[in-house]
């Protein structure tokens, strides 16, 4: 029963419900969730999954290709081209000096130089898969610490195909002539000269391009007219997996391929469509794989050595930090973003375990050397948001406090009548309404390069995160009128709240939400002043649109700010019920026809239909008629 491929996906599926729910009932990241249920369902605790978890490992990272495919689409190639500095410079100054340190570590050990070479160049690799998704799910992808991030680990996925194509020269030619199982790893270039190989590279990617924009997109065209989305969602995947399957039979990285091919599409007009279609399957498929790598974790090895592998394992953090810092340091990130760019990625990643079988497969790598540093690696993973959470927890909070420190906080001691917290678009925008009005603010915002070059533009920003009270304090709170809330991350906004309400009630409170879920939240906190990101956009469209059909701009203004009266009556009736229940939904049904009906008995009634006020088009036409006559 256990071999069944239904009882599996029963046992990955429960798992993960469990585990991920546990995990962010406690304000863990989803990964360690993940993480453990892989552990839990393993050969090593409950034995549900055995040695086919390897299998298992191998279809998991299809995630990891289809994760880096929906990052392409993200970057357009202009964009993609600017970074070209950040990607080589940062990605290969951290692979450089991993692989050199890490060398110098496995040599001291008594290893071989070739065994020390194919190690170090699988320790330099990390994570993009743990890495990018805490990025994204913590809101960082758009701070300064996101895009290094990225731009190392785009590097390790580019730098990885040159790694695979180095490894059988680390294997002398005996031990090539005894490995007789290696046509299973056969690819198109492994046999060219090196020169070759190259243009073998240059070919396969310029191939990617133009299939991308002359064969790919019309394909996505002609599928879009038939009308099927099931169509659409099996021409996405055609896409991915033929991609991977190119890249990967010339010898290359699958993942890099898909990377390339999304940045390619980026500028067609069914960008959005592939996102929407693959996002859900992309985070099932990451879940699957982290899942895989906690079952991977080999107990067995780990209890026959485990001062020997506990050593290497803080060794290899160790070294990958301290060089993740240093890069920090020459490209000059400040330290906070530094901080969390050396926590995010001081793990081993997936590829080593592309690597690391290879090495093994060419026999540069003995049995035993290959699984202790697959241990090495999966255990590195797993450690990973432990070791962010410890960072976010304790570290984070006291460096940050020593990098607001620095920063000239007499300054901020001049106490501004209105603090504004989160200075991005949304931010921007207010921060900027109010200065042309002769109102200056107290800006707080947590990421540091975004704050140094905003001060350049002429704001007064301050480094800090908002949530601390400290913070507050000397942003001059107790003086002030107004705290503007203006980041998008409810946590921060209900954060934030707490603080005020329970020691400053003084100071009025205006905050930023995404949506009317949001806002519930925020209402049941006794915020008065919410501000949904969507409802004045909205209603300007539909404004609009009525007055291209022939409606009065004067009543359309009146209507809408009906609406919204109405609307947020409604919104404060509803917010004490649960968002999700039958009762809500017939509650909200009825607020829907109870607004529709009060604004429709505005309309007939003659209250705003035949309000003529600052209507031009009627002033016209009542001037023209008075010069007829």
């Amino acid at each position: 029963m256990s071999g069944s491929l239904l009882f599996q996906a029963i046992v990955f599926l429960a798992g993960a419900i469990i585990c991920v729910s546990l995990a962010k009932r406690f304000g863990l990241s989803s990964v360690i969730g993940y993480l453990l249920a892989g552990v839990l369902i393993g050969p090593y605790v409950l034995g549900f999954i055995g040695e086919e978890g390897e299998d298992i490992l191998h279809f998991a990272e299809f995630g990891v290709v289809v994760m880096l495919f929906l990052i392409g689409l993200e970057i357009e190639p202009k964009n993609f081209w600017n970074m070209r500095k950040s990607i080589l410079g940062m990605g290969g100054i951290q692979v450089a000096l991993t692989v050199g340190l890490t060398y110098i570590l496995f040599a001291f050990l008594g290893y071989q130089w070739q065994v020390s070479l194919a190690i170090g160049m699988a320790v330099a690799l990390s994570s993009t898969a743990i890495a990018l998704q805490t990025i994204k799910e913590k809101g960082l992808m758009n701070t300064t610490f996101g895009s290094s991030a990225f731009s190392i680990l785009l590097f390790q996925d580019i730098i990885v195909i040159f790694m695979i194509g180095a490894l059988p020269l680390l294997s002398n030619s005996e031990e090539k002539a005894g490995s007789t199982d290696t046509h299973s790893t056969a690819t198109l270039i492994e046999n060219l000269p090196i020169g070759f190989q190259t243009l073998a590279i240059i070919l396969s990617v310029v191939l990617i391009v133009l299939a991308g924009r002359f064969v790919v997109v019309p394909i996505l065209r002609k599928v879009a007219k038939t009308g099927v989305r099931e169509l659409l969602i099996a021409a996405a995947f055609l896409i991915v997996f033929g991609i991977s399957y190119v890249m990967e039979f010339v010898g290359l990285s699958p993942a890099l391929g898909a990377f390339l091919g999304g940045v390619v599409l980026s500028t067609s007009e069914f960008k959005h469509e592939l996102e929407s279609t693959l996002e859900p399957f992309k985070n099932l498929l990451l879940g699957l794989f982290f899942m895989a790598v906690g079952a991977s974790i080999n107990f067995v090895v780990i209890a026959n050595s485990p001062l020997t592998i506990g050593v290497i394992l803080l060794a290899i953090i160790a070294i990958k930090a301290l060089v993740l810092f240093i890069t920090g340091r020459i490209f000059k990130l400040k330290i906070d973003q530094n901080v969390l760019l050396t926590f995010s990625l001081a793990q081993v990643g997936e590829f080593a375990f592309v690597l690391l079988s290879f090495a093994f497969q060419l026999n540069i790598l003995e049995q035993e050397q290959m699984d202790m540093m697959l241990v090495v690696t999966a255990v590195s993973m797993s450690l990973t948001p432990i070791l962010a959470l410890v960072n976010e927890r304790f570290i984070l909070p006291k460096v940050g406090t020593k990098e607001s420190i620095k920063r000239p906080m007499d300054h901020i001691a001049k106490s501004q009548k209105v603090i504004l917290v989160g200075f991005g678009h949304f931010g921007s925008t207010v921060g900027r309404f109010l200065r042309s009005h002769g109102v200056e603010a107290t800006i707080l915002d947590f990421d540091s390069n975004r704050v140094d070059f905003l001060r350049k533009m002429g704001f007064e920003v301050y480094y800090g995160d908002a949530t601390r009270e400290d913070l507050l304090e000397s942003a001059g709170i107790a003086e002030a009128k107004l705290l503007i809330c203006a980041t998008n991350k409810v946590s921060v906004a209900k954060a934030i709240t707490k603080i005020v309400k329970e020691k400053y009630p003084n100071v009025e409170l205006l905050v930023r939400t995404k949506n009317r879920y949001d806002a519930y939240e925020l209402l049941n906190l006794d915020v008065k002043n919410i501000y949904r990101e969507t409802l004045d956009t909205s209603l300007a469209l539909a404004s609009d649109a009525l007055n291209k059909l022939g409606f009065r701009k004067y009543t359309l203004n009146r209507q809408v700010q009906n609406f919204i009266k109405y609307d947020e009556a409604s919104l404060r009736r509803l917010a004490t019920e649960p968002n999700r229940d039958d009762n809500y939904i017939f509650k909200a049904r009825k607020e829907l026809e109870q607004q529709e009906k009060l604004l429709e008995d505005d309309f007939k009634r003659g209250i705003v239909a035949y309000d003529n006020h600052w209507d031009s088009e009627y002033i016209r036409k009542q001037l023209g008629k008075s010069n007829e006559s």
